[in-house]
Order: structure tokens, then sequence, then C-alpha cells
């Protein structure tokens, strides 16, 4: 098994599953003028998140960007163990549609990077997750329509609640000149449900990035 969760006697193969993810990282800065100032990211068991918390860490010191890990409000593992101080497994109750997330208890190894290297926990409900799908199927202004799954842009779904709300929004320092730091995990894993949810094909949304090539005369030239 190669999994990113571990447990007591599991924790080395999740340790290189996790320093993968730092490639996503490596990438990303290599493209950034400047490094973030904030990042939000999903967790299901907390091994990405972890994973840029960690590294974002070591890799930037006292200049590293303020970090909030993201829960689905009915599978919130990581939530309620900042909340107790310790790892927790929360109960079983209603499914959340954000299934690469319905974790219910956080690994073992993320769990000691994010509770030293994390700033704030929180919560998003399905309907969140839903409605950012929708926004960056459709987006505004020219910018690229993109396939998020229903996990993939829980992050957006985060920031948008925190920049709805002055007080967390002073909170966290998240003002004008923010540069936040975004990580879709998921494309449209399940088809179906993505078209059900968003009201368009996968293969719909990604043909909204593809622009027309106007005729050219050739003035009697050879094409």
């Amino acid at each position: 098994m190669v999994s990113d969760t571990s447990w007591p006697g599991y924790e080395r193969i999740p340790r290189f599953a996790m320093q993968g993810y730092t490639a996503l990282l490596s990438e990303a800065l290599r493209q950034l003028s400047e490094p973030p100032t904030h990042v939000f990211i999903q967790a299901g068991v907390g091994g990405i998140a972890a994973a840029v918390a960690g590294h974002l860490s070591v890799l930037l010191g006292d200049d590293r960007p303020f970090f909030t890990v993201v829960d689905p409000s009915r599978a919130a593992c990581l939530f309620e163990s900042a909340r107790a101080g310790h790892p927790v497994k929360v109960d079983h109750g209603q499914s959340t549609v954000t299934a690469m997330l319905e974790c219910y208890e956080p690994s073992l190894v993320a769990w000691r990077i994010l509770s030293r290297a994390a700033d704030a926990f929180m919560t998003v409900d399905d309907e969140d997750a839903i409605s950012v799908m929708k926004l960056l199927a459709n987006p505004k202004d020219g910018d690229p329509a993109v396939v998020a799954g229903e996990s993939g842009g829980v992050g957006l779904a985060a920031l948008l609640k925190a920049a709805s709300d002055p007080t967390l929004r002073g909170r966290i320092g998240l003002g004008p000149n923010a540069r936040v730091f975004l990580i879709n995990t998921e494309g449209a894993t399940d088809p179906l449900l993505y078209e059900q949810l968003v009201g368009a094909t996968p293969a719909q949304v990604t043909a909204k990035n593809i622009k027309p090539v106007k005729n050219r005369s050739t003035d009697g030239a050879n094409p």
C-alpha cells in the first residue's frame, strides 16, 4: 500500500508521499515574482497541507505565509484536533460531497507538522465547495476556466468565506496587498457528478479556453 496517511508503525512511506507534494511548490514558486502572504489549503488526513506548511516554513522562515488548513464541515478531523490540542477521531455523520476530503482521523505525521506550522483551521460547507466549482467553470474578466472537482477548490471556498468577513480578514491580515496561494487538488474525478453540479461537462468548461483563430489572407502567397 502507498498512502499519505499514517498511523503507529506506518510512517516511512507517508513521509515519502508528502515529500513528493513539494514538487508542486517548487514549480509554483519558480513562477511567482514574490512569495505568497497567505495559503488556504484543503485537508483530508492532512498530508498535502502538512507538506505545504512544512516546506514553506523551512524555505521562507520568518517570511512564511499565514497558513490556514481547511476541512469540510462534515469531516473536520483536523479542525477538531486543533480545538482539542491533540489528534482526535470524529464521528461518521452525513457524507460530504467533497469525497476526497472525507476523512475522520488525521495522519499522525501530518498532525505533528500542522500542530506547529499551521496558523488557523477552518471549515467550509458542501454548498461552498459546489459554488466554487461553478465559479471556476464560469470565470469573469478574461480569467481562464478551471475544471475543479468537489474537493479541489475548497481552498478557494475558504478564501472567499474569510474575505467576506471583515473580522476574519483583520485577524489573519488579509488586506488589499495579500498574495494568496491555492492548489486545485482535483479535476472532474467523477464527470457525471461534475456535470450534475456545474451544469456543464468538463469538456465544455475546458473548451471555453479555446480561442478561435481568425482567417488571415495570404495575399496570393502559398499557405
